[in-house]
């Protein structure tokens, strides 16, 4: 007996060991390999269209695949010169409303500093300041000490987004190099497809092939539903924020409305991050109107979101809301904010790994040794 409950402790033992050397391969490999990774996920994303013009059209497969990838440079190009021309236009027209919207303030910065009970807390610190002249050091230091706390957090601030500035420009070429490889990595792997996958499968016995099999089917349904979910709830976002900002009237609201549907990504905060402060902003600036109208359509995002999010998530994905919910704070507790979909992503990789028994079979492992041949 003592016999096989050692035996078990040394499987145990190999199976940890495994685990620990996994998780550290994937922590120190992937940041050296990670392009070729991308180029992969490029390759299996292409080959439907691949297959397609090498079956149906007759086409040599590596023209195929060159035609492919150029079709996916020239819409990728095509998208970011859209977004960036939109944003530049965008921010040329923010600048000058900014100037009136500083004009405003400052009319009721001076409006507020005219005021009576401001002009008299002003006369009494003025009478307080000629009647104590020992606090004249201190209040002279707490003023010199505040000036100097607003010049700094000023520079901070200007240095940071300057430094980011310059950080993205010197890091173009590494990006482009990147890209290069992701790319010709992408060509080679879809061109040789079937060799490849056929080389790999050689590597592993076939009942851990046909465990992994099962676990890729669960996962690609999964995974690519979590992304399907995503995108289904960022384009319903989208779409009501800009019909309703189209019937409000509100200037650029296709722009603002696919704006706010991407920071619909956001957790928690989600489309609030954006509504709840502009309606803030159109109150206080005086437009009651226009803030009335944006309440009433962020309340129609909100419910709607509510009614929708449930069904499209655990249909997607084919998770149920609750396990989903606490994978998500599970993830935000470990991760941080990054956690938010780790922890999902989590979930499906190891329901997926349940239903190919996987679990089953290392306890099996673990408990009457490996499967006789």
């Amino acid at each position: 007996m003592d016999r096989v409950i050692w035996k078990r402790i040394w499987r145990t033992l190999m199976l940890i060991a495994g685990l620990v050397a996994f998780v550290l391969a994937i922590v120190y490999v992937t940041p050296l390999v990670y392009p070729f990774l991308l180029g992969w996920l490029l390759a299996y994303a292409i080959n439907p269209l691949v297959n397609l013009l090498q079956k149906k059209l007759k086409v040599p497969r590596w023209i195929g695949v060159t035609f492919t990838l150029l079709i996916f440079v020239a819409a990728m190009v095509t998208i970011v010169s859209a977004l960036v021309t939109r944003i530049v236009v965008e921010i040329i027209h923010l600048s000058k409303s900014l100037s009136s919207s500083i004009d405003w303030w400052r009319d009721q910065f001076e409006i507020v500093v005219a005021s009576p009970e401001i002009q008299n807390l002003i006369e009494k610190l003025n009478a307080f300041y000629q009647e104590n002249p020992n606090y004249h050091e201190t209040i002279n230091a707490k003023i010199n000490d505040t000036a100097n706390l607003l010049a700094q957090t000023s520079t901070n601030i200007i240095t940071y987004f300057l430094n980011g500035i310059v950080s993205i420009i010197t890091s173009l070429p590494n990006v482009a190099t990147i890209m290069v490889v992701v790319l010709l990595a992408a060509f080679f792997i879809s061109k040789d497809w079937s060799q490849h996958v056929k080389r790999l499968t050689q590597w592993f016995p076939a009942e851990l092939r046909k465990s992994t099999s099962i676990v890729w089917v669960d996962l690609q349904k999964a995974l690519f539903g979590y992304v399907r979910a995503q995108f289904i709830m960022i384009s319903i976002t989208a779409i009501v924020v800009t019909v309703g900002l189209l019937i409000i009237g509100v200037d650029y609201a296709v722009t603002i409305g696919m704006l706010i549907g991407l920071v619909d990504l956001l957790p928690y905060l989600g489309v609030g991050a954006a509504m709840v402060p502009w309606i803030a902003y159109t109150f206080i600036y005086g437009d009651v109107s226009l803030g009335i109208s944006l309440s009433i359509l962020y309340g129609v995002i909100l419910v709607a979101r509510q009614m929708i999010e449930p069904k499209v998530l655990a249909t997607s994905v084919g998770l149920d809301p609750l396990p989903t919910l606490i994978a998500m704070f599970v993830g935000l507790k470990l991760f941080g904010v990054l956690g938010l979909i780790i922890g999902p992503v989590s979930l499906v990789i190891l329901t997926a790994i349940h239903r190919a028994n996987v679990f089953r079979d290392l306890y099996y492992f673990v408990v009457r040794g490996p499967k006789p041949k």
